[in-house]
């Protein structure tokens, strides 16, 4: 006993960097992913179960899914029927009442979105996320999609992916860093899992924390064991098999790029407005004085109003986008008008629907709902180039799935990782090309717009990384390099041994140097005095001023460094002098002093190269 208890300290205590953390790493990734895979599987059978008793039993109302979407409850009977639409202006309100106490009650953190809560857990909480979130995230996004409400479960799975991984780290007791990483691979594990696309759900937790194209490169390995992991332990239950079917339709006109330019530019402003609304109302539901636990109520009263007149705009939205994805511009006279009208709704509605469902406080994600309506933008664009240029046979199918990744990789700032998702959630590669090219322009005519509010432009922003780049930014930086850029050879003032107190007190007072190198007739350098040493003398006699030599002095050595320092060594001495200036000497012995550098002088070269290097 007495040995394995020595054996798990030291696999719990060995460094991150040699061969044992860094078995510990995979071990644990895997660990965690399939943990994560498990949540995932949790969540999709308790939404399931509440679809079926509050959407088929109640509202008699089953909503299409796409073909990868198992169908678990679905051979239960229902009350049958038509659909009782009156139920929807109820339904959601009682879910969002429900859910809201539940998470106001347990875990007041998982309200509202789960990724951009995971993405501030991981920036600013040192990667913890308690252990109760991901239950209650699960139980209470059940409730809000199953009755109704405009939400979709990637969203929570990252949330609950992530606790899964920071409760595995902090069980363990590992480093703050370690914490970050497990808590990184399970979001990738849950968005892998649920998407059926392991690749672009391990790139995604390494891309959805910042907002610039960056990537988390010490999570992307770890992401990548636990979204495998996650992802066969998702498959074995519900098979393994794409989320979507799609047709064999696939981009083989150059010509096509112009059309798909034109996407890219609407799918960008698309993805402006479903931002803007959904802040919008997440705002006015925060300054609204009413009892926080009635705010999801009322946005899922307002959803269930819209769903009254348009059921499309409710629940996932999936099952629309798998219809679109099928759609031949010659199935029936006049179905391209019915078609784009109906994708034309649900891009406006749905907006609308997700802005009160998840705007208001209810638990759910932004991350489906953005998939859905990026579909229905994209289809109905296709539709209408469909009618417009009819000898182009321009594939609608096509353009609602690049509408769909395209739309969220712009609006999530993650154009790389669903550019990949294409391939792995439809089983289909062959739209690889024009998913780049229409990603990669949305997203650079958007940058300035995020889904995610809590995301840092770049890894030089993130606190994780402040320590690190700092001092790997002042190492690469040498004394010389700094004195050829700001000229400051020229720029500083020497004295003589048998300079006049009264003189140096004069200089001081003149310009804004604090420091002077001492020198004799040649010009060799005896020391350095610098003001806080007058100051100590002079406050014990200010008549010393009048009497005193600089020579009287004793001269300092400490603050002295070379043209090949790196600031790094500058900031050291600097912070350990408690000074403002050090001298930069050259020659035999560091004689000569060629320049001054000051503190300021080190933070605007950090500053410029930060600058250059963004």
């Amino acid at each position: 006993m007495t040995r394995i208890k020595d054996w798990m300290d030291e696999f719990r205590n060995a460094p991150a960097s040699e061969g044992l953390g860094i078995a510990r790493t995979l071990v644990l990734s895997a660990v965690v992913g399939m943990v994560a895979g498990l949540g995932a599987v949790l969540l999709v059978s308790l939404l399931q179960l509440s679809q079926w008793f509050f959407l088929g039993c109640l509202a008699n109302y089953t909503p299409a899914t796409p073909a990868g979407e198992p169908e678990m409850f679905r051979h239960l009977p229902a009350f049958g029927g038509e659909v009782r639409r009156w139920a929807f202006l109820l339904l959601p309100a009682v879910g969002g009442l429900v859910s809201s106490a539940i998470v106001l009650k347990f875990a007041p953190e998982a309200e509202g979105h789960g990724t951009d809560a995971a993405i501030e857990a991981y920036h600013f909480r040192g990667g913890k996320v308690r252990l109760v979130v991901p239950p209650v995230k699960a139980v209470a996004t059940a409730l809000v999609i199953g009755t109704g409400g405009s939400a979709g479960c990637e969203g929570p799975i990252t949330q609950i992916g992530s606790g899964f991984g920071s409760a595995v780290a902090s069980m363990l007791g590992l480093p703050v860093r370690e914490r970050r990483v497990l808590m990184a691979a399970g979001m990738g594990a849950g968005v892998g899992a649920l998407f059926h696309a392991p690749m672009a759900g391990a790139l995604f937790a390494a891309e959805v924390l910042y907002r610039d194209l960056d990537l988390e490169y010490e999570v992307l390995v770890p992401s990548i064991i636990a979204s495998v992991s996650g992802y066969a332990v998702f498959s074995k239950v519900f098979g393994f098999h794409p989320l979507f079917e799609t047709p064999e339709n696939f981009f083989y006109r150059p010509r096509m790029l112009l059309l798909y330019i034109l996407l890219a530019v609407i799918l960008a402003g698309g993805a402006r407005f479903y931002t803007w609304s959904f802040y919008r109302a997440h705002d006015v539901f925060k300054r609204l004085k009413i009892p926080h636990v009635l705010k999801p109520a009322l946005g899922g009263l307002l959803t269930g109003i819209v769903g009254f007149f348009f059921l499309p705009a409710i629940g996932s939205g999936y099952g629309v986008i798998q219809d679109a994805l099928r759609y031949e511009p010659h199935f029936a006279p006049g179905a391209g008008k019915a078609a784009f009208m109906l994708l034309a709704g649900v891009f406006a509605l749905k907006t609308l629907t997700t802005s009160f469902s998840v705007g208001s406080g209810g638990s759910g994600g932004i991350f489906g709902p953005a998939i859905v309506v990026g579909g229905a933008l994209g289809g109905a664009t296709g539709i209408a180039f469909s009618g417009l240029l009819p000898s182009w046979s321009v594939p609608v199918g096509a353009f609602t799935l690049v509408g769909m990744v395209a739309f969220f990789g712009c609006a999530a700032k993650t154009p790389i990782s669903t550019i990949l998702m294409v391939g792995e959630m439809t089983g289909n590669y062959r739209l690889l090309v024009p998913s780049m090219w229409v990603c990669i322009i949305a997203y650079m005519l958007s940058r300035k717009v995020s889904l995610y509010r809590s995301q840092l432009p770049s890894r030089f922003d993130a606190p994780v990384h402040r320590g690190r780049m700092i001092s790997g930014v002042l190492n690469s930086v040498t004394v010389k390099q700094l004195l050829e850029a700001h000229r400051l050879k020229c720029a500083f003032i020497t004295v003589r041994g048998d300079t006049p107190l009264n003189e140096l007190v004069d200089a001081i007072a003149a310009g804004g140097q604090t420091v002077f190198p001492v020198v004799d007739a040649s010009g060799a350098m005896a020391g350095i005095v610098s003001r806080g040493d007058l100051r100590e003398v002079l406050t014990s006699d200010p008549m010393l001023r009048q009497t005193l030599m600089v020579d009287d002095l004793e001269l300092q050595h400490h603050g002295i460094v070379t043209e090949a320092d790196v600031l790094n060594t500058v900031l050291r001495i600097l912070d350990s002098e408690d000074a403002e200036e050090v001298v930069v000497a050259a020659g035999p012995g560091r004689s000569i002093p060629i320049g001054i550098v000051s503190h300021n002088d080190v933070v605007e070269a950090y500053q410029r190269e930060i600058s250059e290097a963004r």
